[in-house]
């Protein structure tokens, strides 16, 4: 009933807005000269245009929308549940820390690999979504299993430390190499990560000045290519070869990992099993 009245409202007052304007007209072409008749039309047709202008306002029909709700946002997690989700983490292998100073940046990344992992959106934060995975969530697989190594997969672009035991007992998110072409020192290569089977040959306590740039705490595998903590690891392969991990992981990962550890690296098409070096 309101809408309805409302719109007769508005015909009545464009209705009475017609009718003056034709009366004026009317008196208009007795009395006025024509050039005074022609600004008083004009001045009439501006009030009755805005007159319709504020009366569709409020009126979804004239005003050429149609009314829709407010799309619900969705609650955000209890702080008490994402806590447990974080120690579901820690459980199964993504080793995240309390969130508290560097703590929430080990979180994050912890959270990132999950998400990985689990092929959800990549944002380093638990909606509710990752919350309801997390909870059937079990430890990674790795490829091979019966001796401790590494493996890093370039599809998931994720990083398994895997014991003696075939589990996997830490997950990090890296980023491998870009596959453009770049050019260093009249030299033009393609940012390949190699696939293979290889030997951590060598490892650099904290910051190395590399040809390429500073890298934190490398670990050497294959001529110059190394698993090395860097600043910017983004959700999608962008190294010049090496296998970026995040700063904030690279000594964990570094402590863990003794010269001789076997490092796999593979795709999703297939894992190759070459000589060290090759």
């Amino acid at each position: 009933m309101v809408g309805r009245a409302k719109k007769n409202v508005i015909r009545n007052a464009a209705t009475s807005g017609l009718l003056a304007e034709a009366n004026r007209r009317n008196w208009m072409s007795t009395n006025l000269s024509g050039k005074a008749r022609i600004e008083i039309t004009r001045i009439g047709a501006l009030a009755l245009l805005a007159a319709l202008i504020v009366g569709s306002i409020g009126n979804p029909v004239l005003a050429g929308r149609k009314g829709t709700a407010p799309t619900p946002v969705a609650p955000a997690p209890a702080p008490e549940v994402v806590n447990r989700a974080e120690q579901h983490l820690a459980e199964i292998g993504y080793w995240a820390a309390q969130t508290t100073g560097k703590g929430a940046e080990r979180t994050r990344w912890a959270i990132l690999a999950f998400q990985r992992v689990e092929g959800r959106s990549q944002t380093g934060k638990l909606d509710a979504g990752d919350i309801e995975a997390l909870t059937s969530a079990t430890r990674p697989t790795p490829r091979e299993t019966g001796y401790a190594h590494i493996e890093a997969d370039l599809s998931r672009q994720v990083l398994f430390v895997v014991d003696q035991n075939s589990q996997v007992t830490l997950v990090l998110p890296i980023s491998s190499g870009s596959g453009k072409l770049y050019t260093f020192e009249g030299k033009t290569s393609r940012a390949v990560t190699p696939r293979g089977r290889f030997t951590v040959y060598r490892k650099v306590n904290g910051w190395r000045k590399a040809p390429l740039g500073m890298i934190y705490y490398p670990n050497y595998f294959n001529e110059g290519w190394a698993i090395h903590g860097s600043s910017s690891v983004p959700n999608y392969p962008a190294s010049h070869g090496c296998i970026r991990i995040p700063n904030a992981t690279a000594k964990e990962l570094y402590d863990i990992t003794p010269v001789g550890t076997v490092v796999l690296v593979y795709d999703g098409i297939q894992a190759a099993a070459i000589s060290p070096g090759n």
